[in-house]
């Protein structure tokens, strides 16, 4: 959501280039631009390198001017079907010729301030809606999955399966502890993975999401469980803002409980910390 609106300017201004580099010619080539018929072992812009072929185009401003298109576009998208795309070019072609604006830097505002809050609203409709199809989504799974052998389904919702039993003492909530886990979406898709940077997350289980504190309270040291989080237990209707985690995501965890820390140890946050929608967003990862 913010990220749309704080880059708005930006994304027109990449946007009018964008559309003004890609003006064709009906063999798909930039009209007039015999720079852009490339031929093997064109040299990029510093002169000094051949430029690689990527998606089929040969030079790079042909790249550069898709690449604009293409993030411009995927800026816009919840607008796709308000916008006259015929209009938008010509605005921005005249933009960039230095041609005369239609409109006066007043009448762009007010216009821009309308815009801003009709994005707001389709955000919010849009997160509305798949905070609903995630919830019921979840709910379904959950309800079938306590059904499989071996999956335990505790008083608030939780669901967890030991895959291998640990011989150690099992931690309290005050306690600090050093884990190993990887966290996916029911889609199956790996949003964080200590096991990918190939070091334990530390840190203390009363910081992080009721789930994570009930699950690794379960476990003795040495332990491995999957963990199954409704989203109450998880982070709720506000997901990630601008995260992996959308709202009401029911999240699944392989995790394995190496120690109890002693002392105050410093280490890498853990999943569902305070911090974890910021971290997500960052996609640092180390909080989730």
């Amino acid at each position: 959501m913010k990220p749309f609106m704080r880059n708005t300017a930006l994304a027109f201004a990449v946007a009018s280039m964008a559309l003004f580099a890609s003006g064709c010619d009906k063999a798909g080539k930039p009209a007039g631009d015999k720079a852009a018929e490339a031929k093997p072992g064109d040299k990029s812009a510093d002169g000094k390198s051949e430029v690689k072929v990527l998606g089929g185009m040969k030079t790079e401003k042909e790249q550069d001017s898709y690449l604009i298109g293409m993030d411009m576009g995927r800026s816009l998208e919840l607008l796709k079907d308000d916008l006259d795309l015929a209009v938008l070019q010509k605005a921005m072609q005249a933009n960039i010729k230095g041609d005369k604006a239609l409109l006066t830097d007043e009448e762009a505002q007010q216009i821009r301030q309308r815009l801003q809050e009709k994005v707001r609203t389709k955000q919010m409709e849009k997160m509305v809606a798949l905070a609903k199809t995630n919830l019921a989504d979840g709910e379904k799974f959950l309800a079938t999955n306590g059904k499989k052998p071996g999956v335990v389904t505790t008083a608030s919702g939780l669901q967890y399966q030991i895959l291998t039993e640990g011989k150690g003492v099992k931690p309290k909530v005050s306690d600090t502890v050093r884990v190993h886990y990887k966290g996916t979406l029911l889609d199956g898709k790996t949003f964080d993975s200590s096991y990918d940077r190939n070091e334990p997350a530390v840190f203390p289980l009363g910081a992080v999401v009721p789930g994570w504190q009930e699950g690794i309270a379960l476990m003795p040291v040495g332990s491995k469980f999957k963990l199954w989080i409704p989203s109450k237990l998880g982070y709720g209707e506000q997901g990630t803002p601008g995260g992996p985690i959308g709202p009401n995501a029911t999240l699944v965890f392989d995790v394995e409980l190496l120690d109890i820390v002693k002392g105050d140890a410093g280490g890498p946050g853990g999943p569902g910390g305070p911090a974890g929608a910021e971290s997500a967003a960052m996609g640092d990862g180390h909080k989730h």
